[in-house]
């Protein structure tokens, strides 16, 4: 799906050795949307966990980037992440969606700024029904590398083995907003007591 703002590859068959599409005697038992919230790009990544009579595992759906003009007064570039989150929802149907806590910065203004992104794409999920779920960035990066203090590097490279994937998905907010929903995933397999493969 191509929108306005966006930027980066959508994963489908020709970026994942696995199959996009589940086979016949699989099931999907969750669909999870994770969004990175940014300034200037918000990434979005859709990820899956499929079930066979064998084996659960993780499998990539899409991702992508919505690219903000930062010359474009704030309320417009709000406008803009709610519309492209909201078709992106529609369109993929997830069951929950999941987004990164918030975390201090040494410039108020910068996270003053990244939390009205934040509250645009919590509405944008609660206006399609969708519980959110919050994940500080230690929990993130532990539950895919599993070291907390991880470099970004290294979770973009984990994403990618996770997931199956040739290479790490671009640009690296797509990758961050894939992590946040295989987080969610892993934490929400734990609580049931169930672990994906």
């Amino acid at each position: 799906m191509k929108t306005q703002g966006f930027t980066g590859p959508v994963i489908d068959s020709t970026t994942s050795r696995r199959r996009s599409r589940p086979a016949n005697d699989t099931l999907v038992t969750m669909r999870v949307f994770g969004i990175d919230c940014g300034t200037e790009y918000t990434g979005w990544g859709v990820v899956q966990v499929e079930e066979t009579p064998r084996e659960r595992r993780l499998v990539p759906v899409a991702a992508g980037a919505i690219r903000l003009n930062k010359k474009e007064r704030t309320p417009l570039r709000l406008q803009q992440v709610y519309v492209e989150l909201t078709g992106l929802l529609t369109a993929y149907q997830p069951d929950c969606v999941a987004i990164e806590d918030v975390f201090f910065a040494a410039n108020a203004k910068s996270a003053l700024k990244l939390g009205h992104v934040r509250g645009v794409a919590m509405l944008a999920a609660a206006s399609c029904g969708l519980s959110v779920s919050e994940y500080a960035p230690l929990s993130i990066k532990s539950a895919v590398v599993g070291y907390g203090l991880a470099a970004k590097e290294q979770v973009q490279f984990m994403v990618a083995r996770l997931l199956d994937l040739e290479k790490a998905p671009e640009p690296a907010d797509a990758a961050d907003a894939l992590a946040i929903a295989i987080c969610h995933v892993h934490t929400a397999q734990t609580q049931m007591g169930v672990g994906v493969r």
